[in-house]
């Protein structure tokens, strides 16, 4: 096969950090307000300034409340179950790598009893959503990142649950439908779909979701950097942009940068766009393949995200699962040394196979870039294994 000549603008595919926004350069931290407080009126209104466009452009509803919280999309959402649960019995979706590590949260470390676990077989697959019970309170990822596995809507989330409906949802905000009355917890980051910098996580809350706090107090003890009440008391000032912890105002600002950027394209419907042309692409060029396919067996739950696909010639099945890894570390290897594209392996738990990040800051000219160099290194390295 002849090796492709044409490489990607922008060959950056990681799905986090992800890339940044097209024409991105160091000038757009200009303005960063640095060597001066976070607590300082300058500070504090940069980071209200990141809050107020960041609900502006999801439009989520009005009586939602939205802040900055430490260590990235991770501590959101451990922050939100740690002072959220208990209260009543919990079901937990799981059906890829960090689902299943909110599973293990729940059952290990906060140790709950009433826990229903919904999780799968295979990645690939979605758990049986209808099973869900919202009488309890329901632990879950929109978009399952290392799988490319997303939930297809809300539809399965009924508007009456007695229970709190709590979302993981940092690859899919900015890039997908959600319907967020349907949500009482939403936690993302900057480093995703905005490309911005890790370390800073972002949770929305629901007005039920802020009477939990008001009214029901956890028994385990509570680090600083999950107190979103004390003695039953909301600390409203995170949501005002005074944040439990010091934040990088850098961050920040670049943050911004990119929340600017969105606007200036249109909003989200035209990011949610963009992402979904990414998704075509891909899915363009698989469909015209017997060698490739998609990791999400259902095409409704296609992430147009974190875009997963495995190989599935027949000398590539016939290996092992420790080959296949190798090998495809070897195809990622060798695209990277062509600098055609760089951090497009699978997780490491995820099975052998590429994931490409379809967030709104990747152009599809890239991936549609990209694409061929796969190809030509898939069957390169084949046949070293044949």
């Amino acid at each position: 096969m002849q090796k492709p000549e044409v490489k990607p603008n922008h060959p950056f595919f990681s799905s986090g950090p992800c890339s940044k926004r097209p024409g991105w350069n160091l000038e757009a931290l200009n303005d960063a307000f640095l060597g001066r407080s976070h607590r300082a009126k300058s500070g504090k209104a940069k980071l209200n300034e990141v809050i107020v466009k960041s609900k502006e452009l999801l439009e989520l509803p009005d009586d939602y409340l939205v802040g900055i919280v430490p260590a990235s999309d991770t501590g959101a959402i451990e922050m939100a179950m740690w002072s959220l649960l208990g209260q009543r019995g919990v079901d937990v979706c799981g059906w890829e790598s960090f689902g299943l590590t909110w599973v293990k949260d729940i059952t290990k470390q906060l140790k709950l009893n009433n826990v229903t676990i919904h999780d799968i077989k295979d990645y690939g697959e979605l758990p049986d959503l209808s099973k869900v019970n919202f009488d309890n309170d329901v632990v879950f990822t929109w978009n399952g990142t290392t799988s490319g596995v997303c939930v297809p809507n809300a539809d399965w989330i009924p508007i009456d649950r007695k229970g709190l409906a709590i979302c993981d949802a940092t690859s899919a905000v900015f890039a997908m439908d959600m319907d967020f009355s349907k949500l009482d917890v939403v936690t993302w980051s900057w480093q995703k779909v905005l490309g911005g910098e890790a370390a800073h996580g972002m949770i929305a809350l629901s007005p039920r979701a802020v009477e939990r706090l008001e009214t029901y107090e956890p028994s385990w003890p509570m680090p600083k950097i999950f107190q979103l009440a004390k003695n039953k008391k909301f600390d409203k000032g995170i949501f005002e942009g005074a944040t439990i912890n010091t934040p990088s105002l850098l961050a920040a600002e670049d943050a911004l940068d990119a929340l600017n950027w969105c606007i200036s394209i249109g909003g989200q419907k035209e990011l949610i766009n963009r992402s979904k042309k990414n998704l075509q692409s891909v899915k363009d060029w698989i469909d015209e393949r017997d060698w490739v396919a998609f990791l999400a067996k259902d095409p409704n739950t296609y992430s147009s995200t974190s875009i997963c696909f495995k190989f599935t010639h027949p000398d590539f099945e016939k290996l092992d699962d420790e080959n296949k890894k190798k090998l495809v570390k070897e195809v990622c290897s060798t695209i990277e040394k062509e600098e055609a594209g760089y951090d497009i392996n699978a997780y490491k738990d995820a099975p052998a196979g590429i994931r490409i990040w379809g967030g709104a800051t990747v152009e599809s000219s890239d991936i549609d870039k990209l694409l061929p160099w796969i190809e030509w290194a898939f069957f390169e390295t084949l046949e070293r294994y044949k």
